[in-house]
């Protein structure tokens, strides 16, 4: 498998008005591969059609027309989530529950075997530095001490793909370490990342290869130095690359 998501010329629109009449167009002829393997960066304005993307990528919502797979199969294959962890960033747990109970309960859902969810929500609650918060009902944490839970949450069926949405949101600068060290060590066990940040540094540092989604489109495919500019030619910042495809839709 040289690919752990592809779209191939994939369209979504959603119907609107009475009886599904009318349609707003989300993603429109949309054609990219994520490498297997990589840190893959999803950047685009507000609206432009990355969630839409990221469900249908989640088997959350079904293509218009065109074809998506996920860890080579085709989506509608719901097998595969059992490999696929998300981070949304905004966290909705029941409030009432545990932050243990919570790895449990998602744990099972995601195919992890019942004897191993003791062992495997401990060592995560370990790694996310909740440890000594763990039997307290998530309504008492903060923010940042859910955004690290959804963390733990995302890796307790060791995925192959991990998809990180806006996962920085509310973390302090340790938090921030720890996510940057999670996808350090999921590239070195050759596991794949999809990064889907507003935080212009982070995917600088963190992204091999990236998409620039506007306005439903692919503005941009392929590696940050291309992007940025290569070697030996004047490098621009991120944000001034990604400005004009932002503002004008047009190309670097």
């Amino acid at each position: 498998m040289t690919s752990a998501a592809t779209f191939d010329n994939v369209e979504k629109t959603y119907k609107t008005g009475l009886f599904g009449r009318g349609g707003v167009p989300a993603v429109r002829g949309v054609s990219l591969d994520v490498p297997a393997g990589s840190v893959f960066g999803l950047l685009g304005p507000n609206r432009a059609g990355k969630t839409t993307l990221i469900k249908m990528l989640l088997s959350l919502a079904g293509p218009t027309a065109g074809r998506v797979t996920r860890l080579g199969e085709p989506v509608a294959r719901r097998g595969t989530l059992a490999r696929v962890g998300y981070m949304h960033e905004n966290h909705a747990f029941p409030r009432y529950l545990s932050a243990r109970e919570v790895l449990h309960f998602y744990g099972g859902l995601s195919g992890v075997p019942s004897a191993d969810l003791p062992g495997r929500a401990a060592k995560l609650l370990d790694r996310v530095g909740l440890t000594d918060r763990d039997r307290e009902p998530i309504q008492r944490f903060s923010k940042g001490m859910v955004q690290r839970l959804g963390l733990a949450q995302a890796l307790m069926n060791d995925p192959d793909l991990l998809i990180l949405d806006e996962p920085t949101e509310g973390l302090d600068l340790a938090g921030r370490q720890l996510l940057r060290d999670v996808v350090a060590e999921s590239r070195a066990a050759k596991k794949t990342v999809v990064l889907v940040s507003h935080v212009l540094t982070e995917v600088e540092e963190l992204c091999d290869e990236l998409a620039v989604v506007v306005a439903g489109k692919v503005a941009y495919r392929g590696t940050l130095t291309a992007l940025i500019g290569a070697a030996g030619s004047p490098r621009k910042s991120l944000e001034a690359a990604l400005r004009p495809l932002y503002l004008q839709g047009g190309r670097p």
